[in-house]
């Protein structure tokens, strides 16, 4: 869907639709008008201390942050995800999340692997991404209310993330995917009262911590199943809006994990006419693992058989998750695991889907980040039959299916490329940056 970026708008409270790139340059005329400049990362003083506005929107605006960058994400296992392969792929940025369950049961955050991962590789240069994932949809879990005893602990177990990582890591997301990690009876009651505490917590926190500037970024978590119209509801309305309305918020996440660039297309079609033009979104999870789940089934090619039946236990009536699994338990060589996509016509035609959807990100002037799955993990290659989602097929390295060989980490075909032709030095941060404001 093509948006028109001057004509675009929301409804104000009145039910009119208001004009989003009006509102923006208002509120840009007032920022001007109370004496702020613009900063970039790095320079300038306290705009806070300049306004003496408490709350005010030029607290968030004024500085500039990520710009359509790509990076890397390892989710909660960093195993394996080192400089040397980021740097491999010309990374910048990395990404990973915290389940907080685990920081509630007594986990110091810096001994936690994911934040202790990402406070490394923050120290080396790369811009880092943290999520805090909260898991409610487990059987017997509910969402706390925002005023009830249960809360005290999820806020508790946040300070000590917050106290680890706050003004080190580049951007914190207040949920992983939240609508996933709630039950369906409590998303439109629950789901948003309680992220909005959590979202006003770690805005109140970092307020009171860094009074002089903070280099963390704030985010909203991420939006799942915008392809599907029974996820669309007054609650994913209302979680946008509330970043809308929060200055202190950069944006919101999205994580299209999708059978088509078409699905993948609704999601860009219902947020952006709906997030303001000065807010920005990130992509920290997208993938064709809906479209790769459904071909589990298939029977291998021909073509594949024909090549490989001497050297593989393959026949014509192997199964797709069946040559997974033998890949798992025999790794193949590059060639053969470049040979198997390459000739699954599934795959072969949606080969680009990584490169496509990324530069489509960009042309929206919207994105701050996106980031790929960058190692397959334990997890993913475990159990393997024809029901097990095959995330192992949606990574830049594929340290357990292929044979390394020496030299580089094995690799998928086709998305390595992309992903690395897609990396700007621009997107790099210094190793020791100065400060931002915020």
């Amino acid at each position: 869907m093509e948006i028109n970026q001057d004509t675009r708008g929301r409804p104000d409270r009145g039910g009119n639709l208001v004009s989003r790139r009006w509102l923006l340059g208002a509120s840009a005329g007032a920022f001007l008008a109370v004496g702020c400049k613009e900063e970039s990362q790095g320079s300038g003083p306290d705009s806070e201390k300049k306004t003496g506005a408490e709350d005010a929107p030029q607290n968030r605006a004024a500085v500039v942050g990520p710009s359509g960058v790509l990076g890397a994400n390892f989710n909660e296992d960093p195993t394996g995800v080192d400089k040397a392969a980021l740097n491999a792929l010309g990374a910048t940025w990395v990404r990973g999340f915290v389940l907080m369950d685990t920081i509630k049961d007594g986990t110091d955050p810096l001994r936690q692997q994911a934040i202790r991962k990402l406070l490394e590789l923050r120290e080396q240069g790369f811009g880092t991404i943290l999520a805090l994932k909260f898991q409610f949809s487990k059987k017997g879990q509910t969402v706390p209310s925002p005023t009830g005893e249960e809360m005290k602990a999820e806020l508790a177990a946040v300070d000590e993330v917050l106290r680890a990582v706050l003004d080190k890591v580049d951007i914190l997301t207040v949920g992983n995917e939240p609508f996933l990690e709630t039950h369906e009876e409590e998303r439109l009651t629950k789901l948003n009262p309680f992220y909005q505490e959590v979202a006003k917590h770690v805005i109140a926190y970092r307020k009171k911590q860094f009074p002089d500037g903070c280099r963390t970024h704030l985010y909203m978590g991420a939006l799942n199943h915008l392809d599907d119209p029974q996820m669309i509801s007054d609650a994913t309305r209302d979680w946008i809006e509330f970043v809308n309305d929060t200055p202190q918020l950069d944006g919101l996440d999205i994580h299209p994990h999708v059978t088509s660039a078409q699905a993948a297309q609704k999601y860009l079609d219902y947020v952006l006419p709906r997030l303001d033009d000065d807010k920005k979104f990130l992509v920290t999870e997208f993938s064709l693992v809906n479209h790769y789940e459904k071909q589990m089934t298939q029977a291998i090619p021909a073509d594949f058989v024909d090549a490989y039946e001497e050297d593989l236990d393959i026949t014509r009536e192997t199964k797709v998750w069946q040559l997974l699994k033998l890949a798992k338990e025999q790794p193949f060589t590059q060639k053969q695991w470049n040979d198997f996509l390459r000739m699954s016509s599934w795959f072969e035609s949606h080969k680009h889907f990584m490169r496509d959807e990324v530069r489509k990100y960009r042309e929206t002037d919207q994105l701050a980040v996106a980031t790929y799955g960058v190692m397959q993990g334990k997890a993913m290659v475990t159990g393997i039959d024809e029901d097990k989602k095959p995330w192992m097929l949606n990574t830049l390295y594929v340290p357990f299916t292929v044979q390394h060989e020496g030299g580089e980490l094995p690799h998928n075909y086709t998305v390595f490329d992309d992903f690395t032709s897609l990396q700007r030095e621009q997107d790099r941060l210094p190793v020791h940056p100065t400060k931002a404001r915020v």
